[in-house]
Protein backbone atom coordinates (compact mmCIF):
# COMPACT_ATOMS: atom_id res chain seq x y z
CA UNK A 1 0.00 0.00 0.00
CA UNK A 2 1.45 3.82 -1.32
CA UNK A 3 1.50 6.26 1.43
CA UNK A 4 1.08 10.26 0.73
CA UNK A 5 2.35 12.15 3.31
CA UNK A 6 1.89 16.60 2.37
CA UNK A 7 1.34 19.07 4.90
CA UNK A 8 0.49 22.78 3.38
CA UNK A 9 -0.19 25.91 5.79
CA UNK A 10 -0.42 29.52 6.12
CA UNK A 11 -0.40 31.15 9.09
CA UNK A 12 1.38 33.68 11.20
CA UNK A 13 4.68 33.21 13.64
CA UNK A 14 3.74 32.64 17.45
CA UNK A 15 7.18 33.55 18.63
CA UNK A 16 10.56 34.59 17.09
CA UNK A 17 12.48 31.32 15.30
CA UNK A 18 14.62 29.58 17.47
CA UNK A 19 17.73 28.57 15.88
CA UNK A 20 20.79 25.98 16.71
CA UNK A 21 23.67 24.57 15.24
CA UNK A 22 24.17 20.94 16.30
CA UNK A 23 28.07 20.12 16.74
CA UNK A 24 28.42 18.71 13.52
CA UNK A 25 27.30 22.40 12.10
CA UNK A 26 23.86 21.42 10.64
CA UNK A 27 21.46 24.44 11.25
CA UNK A 28 17.88 23.52 13.00
CA UNK A 29 15.13 26.30 12.79
CA UNK A 30 11.90 25.79 14.86
CA UNK A 31 9.04 28.21 14.41
CA UNK A 32 5.91 27.96 16.35
CA UNK A 33 2.73 28.60 13.63
CA UNK A 34 -0.85 30.24 14.07
CA UNK A 35 -3.48 29.19 11.37
CA UNK A 36 -6.43 30.26 11.92
CA UNK A 37 -10.18 29.09 10.88
CA UNK A 38 -13.29 31.49 10.57
CA UNK A 39 -16.65 29.85 10.54
CA UNK A 40 -20.37 30.41 10.87
CA UNK A 41 -21.76 28.18 13.52
CA UNK A 42 -25.41 26.91 13.39
CA UNK A 43 -26.76 29.74 15.49
CA UNK A 44 -25.29 31.78 13.05
CA UNK A 45 -22.63 33.46 14.94
CA UNK A 46 -19.46 33.83 13.46
CA UNK A 47 -16.65 32.10 15.18
CA UNK A 48 -13.18 31.71 15.30
CA UNK A 49 -10.46 28.88 16.03
CA UNK A 50 -6.72 28.74 16.05
CA UNK A 51 -5.01 25.87 15.62
CA UNK A 52 -0.82 25.99 16.96
CA UNK A 53 1.44 24.03 15.07
CA UNK A 54 5.07 23.20 15.88
CA UNK A 55 7.74 23.30 12.76
CA UNK A 56 11.40 22.52 12.09
CA UNK A 57 13.50 23.66 9.13
CA UNK A 58 16.81 22.40 8.40
CA UNK A 59 19.96 23.72 6.63
CA UNK A 60 19.92 26.67 4.74
CA UNK A 61 15.86 26.97 4.63
CA UNK A 62 16.38 27.23 8.23
CA UNK A 63 19.08 29.87 7.67
CA UNK A 64 16.99 31.92 5.80
CA UNK A 65 14.02 31.95 8.00
CA UNK A 66 15.98 32.61 11.18
CA UNK A 67 17.51 35.42 9.12
CA UNK A 68 14.41 37.21 7.98
CA UNK A 69 11.07 35.83 10.09
CA UNK A 70 10.37 37.41 13.40
CA UNK A 71 6.81 36.83 15.86
CA UNK A 72 3.78 37.99 14.10
CA UNK A 73 5.27 37.96 10.39
CA UNK A 74 3.18 35.61 7.91
CA UNK A 75 4.74 32.38 5.60
CA UNK A 76 3.00 29.75 3.58
CA UNK A 77 5.10 26.13 4.20
CA UNK A 78 5.02 22.94 2.46
CA UNK A 79 6.10 19.65 4.60
CA UNK A 80 5.42 16.53 5.69
CA UNK A 81 3.82 15.67 9.41
CA UNK A 82 6.92 13.87 11.76
CA UNK A 83 5.74 12.20 15.37
CA UNK A 84 8.06 12.73 17.76
CA UNK A 85 7.94 10.32 20.41
CA UNK A 86 9.57 10.41 24.36
CA UNK A 87 9.25 9.18 27.34
CA UNK A 88 8.35 12.31 30.43
CA UNK A 89 11.00 12.17 32.82
CA UNK A 90 9.08 13.56 35.51
CA UNK A 91 5.97 10.79 34.98
CA UNK A 92 7.64 8.22 33.12
CA UNK A 93 4.58 8.32 30.93
CA UNK A 94 5.14 7.74 27.13
CA UNK A 95 4.37 11.12 25.37
CA UNK A 96 4.04 11.92 21.71
CA UNK A 97 3.48 15.19 19.63
CA UNK A 98 2.87 16.06 15.65
CA UNK A 99 4.62 18.61 13.78
CA UNK A 100 5.90 19.64 10.42
CA UNK A 101 9.38 19.04 8.55
CA UNK A 102 8.84 22.27 6.28
CA UNK A 103 10.31 21.14 2.93
CA UNK A 104 9.41 24.31 1.27
CA UNK A 105 8.16 28.20 2.18
CA UNK A 106 7.20 31.35 0.80
CA UNK A 107 7.14 34.32 2.58
CA UNK A 108 3.61 35.70 2.85
CA UNK A 109 2.15 39.56 3.27
CA UNK A 110 4.31 43.06 2.93
CA UNK A 111 6.83 44.89 4.53
CA UNK A 112 5.94 44.79 8.57
CA UNK A 113 5.82 48.27 9.68
CA UNK A 114 9.00 48.18 12.05
CA UNK A 115 11.18 46.64 9.05
CA UNK A 116 13.75 49.83 7.94
CA UNK A 117 13.03 51.20 4.52
CA UNK A 118 16.24 49.22 2.99
CA UNK A 119 15.52 46.02 3.93
CA UNK A 120 13.67 43.49 1.82
CA UNK A 121 13.23 40.07 2.57
CA UNK A 122 14.11 37.74 -0.51
CA UNK A 123 11.86 36.92 -2.91
CA UNK A 124 12.04 33.41 -2.86
CA UNK A 125 13.18 30.71 -0.32
CA UNK A 126 16.47 29.61 0.07
CA UNK A 127 17.79 32.62 -1.70
CA UNK A 128 19.86 35.38 0.05
CA UNK A 129 19.10 37.63 -3.26
CA UNK A 130 16.81 40.61 -1.64
CA UNK A 131 13.24 41.28 -3.15
CA UNK A 132 13.02 43.86 -5.70
CA UNK A 133 12.04 47.23 -4.11
CA UNK A 134 8.88 48.45 -4.86
CA UNK A 135 9.55 52.14 -6.43
CA UNK A 136 7.34 54.73 -8.32
CA UNK A 137 7.91 54.87 -12.57
CA UNK A 138 8.83 57.84 -14.08
CA UNK A 139 6.12 59.64 -15.53
CA UNK A 140 6.36 58.47 -19.50
CA UNK A 141 5.65 61.43 -22.13
CA UNK A 142 3.42 60.75 -24.77
CA UNK A 143 4.72 59.77 -27.78
CA UNK A 144 3.84 59.73 -31.34
CA UNK A 145 0.72 57.32 -32.80
CA UNK A 146 2.35 54.89 -35.57
CA UNK A 147 0.23 55.94 -38.78
CA UNK A 148 -2.76 54.08 -39.48
CA UNK A 149 -3.49 52.05 -42.68
CA UNK A 150 -5.97 53.15 -45.04
CA UNK A 151 -7.96 50.81 -45.32
CA UNK A 152 -10.51 50.67 -42.48
CA UNK A 153 -10.10 46.82 -40.60
CA UNK A 154 -13.37 45.44 -39.98
CA UNK A 155 -14.79 43.19 -36.83
CA UNK A 156 -15.94 39.43 -38.02
CA UNK A 157 -19.38 39.23 -38.39
CA UNK A 158 -21.15 36.21 -37.15
CA UNK A 159 -23.45 33.95 -37.98
CA UNK A 160 -26.39 36.38 -37.90
CA UNK A 161 -24.66 38.54 -40.09
CA UNK A 162 -24.63 41.78 -37.25
CA UNK A 163 -20.83 43.20 -36.86
CA UNK A 164 -19.63 42.23 -33.34
CA UNK A 165 -17.87 45.11 -31.40
CA UNK A 166 -15.07 43.95 -30.13
CA UNK A 167 -13.32 46.61 -27.67
CA UNK A 168 -9.77 45.50 -27.92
Amino acid sequence: MSSFNKVILMGNLTRDPDTRTTPSGATICKIGLAVNRVYTAQDGTRKEEVTFVDCDAFGKQAETISKWMSKGKGILIEGRLRLDQWDDKSTGQARSKLGVVIENFQFVGGRGEGDAPGDAAPAAEGTDAPAPRAYKAPAQQPTAQPPRSAAPRRAPQSSQGIDDDVPF
